[in-house]
Formats: structure tokens, C-alpha cells, sequence
């Protein structure tokens, strides 16, 4: 386990950037939602961890929240999840988020774990 991951820091509350359809009434309450990712994103310097989350459709029946995030060394990923609820669409996008972010952990582990077996 890293340093990082041992002294987790808030990156989701100090990275995130707010793009269009929320406003500041509603920071407090998407960066409780998305906490949890904090965990997951703890192998990162929070310097270094660029977060943006924007909805669209905002209220509507296609309403749809994109979280993007720009890691070191990684592709940016980008989750969406549509729901006619907002709170169900930020809880949607997180797990989106935690799982393309395991995914991209277990694709880089892989050919350490293949070397292992091959050694």
C-alpha cells in the first residue's frame, strides 16, 4: 500500500470541477454521493487526479451524468449513466467510474501476475 493510500485525502471534494446542469446548491450534496470513489482514487498524488462531472438533460427523461477523470500514465475514462433521477444517476455514474478504474488496475496487473506464472 502506498503513502497515498494510507493517508487518503478528500480528492473527489478537491479535484472535482462541476460542468454544466448543477449548480453551486448542489456541489455539497455530488461530492457526498461521489466519496466514495476517494478510496479508489487514493494510489494518486490528488494533485495529479483531474475530476469534471456534468448532467445533461437535467430533470428530463434522457436526463444523463458524464464523470470524467484524468489519472497519470492512464487513458481518460469517462462514465455515464442516465436516470430520471438525479440521485440515482450519481450513484449510477460512481459505480461506472469504480469499475472502469478496477478495470484498468486489473489490465496492468496482468502481465505481472502472467510473468509470475511463466518465471
Amino acid at each position: 500500500m502506498s503513502d497515498h493510500e494510507k493517508n487518503s485525502e478528500p480528492i473527489v471534494a478537491e479535484r472535482l470541477r462541476f460542468g454544466s446542469g448543477f449548480s453551486a446548491e448542489d456541489q455539497d450534496h455530488v461530492l457526498e454521493v461521489l466519496s466514495a470513489l476517494d478510496r479508489h482514487l487514493a494510489h494518486w498524488p490528488p494533485e495529479k487526479a483531474d475530476l469534471e462531472i456534468s448532467v445533461k438533460d437535467r430533470g428530463g427523461p434522457e436526463q444523463k451524468v458524464t464523470l470524467e477523470a484524468w489519472l497519470p500514465g492512464w487513458p481518460p475514462l469517462v462514465a455515464t449513466f442516465s436516470d430520471r433521477e438525479l440521485d440515482h444517476a450519481l450513484v449510477g455514474v460512481r459505480k461506472e467510474m469504480i469499475r472502469l478504474i478496477d478495470d484498468e488496475k486489473a489490465k496492468r496487473d496482468l502481465p505481472k501476475a502472467t510473468r509470475r506464472r511463466t518465471a
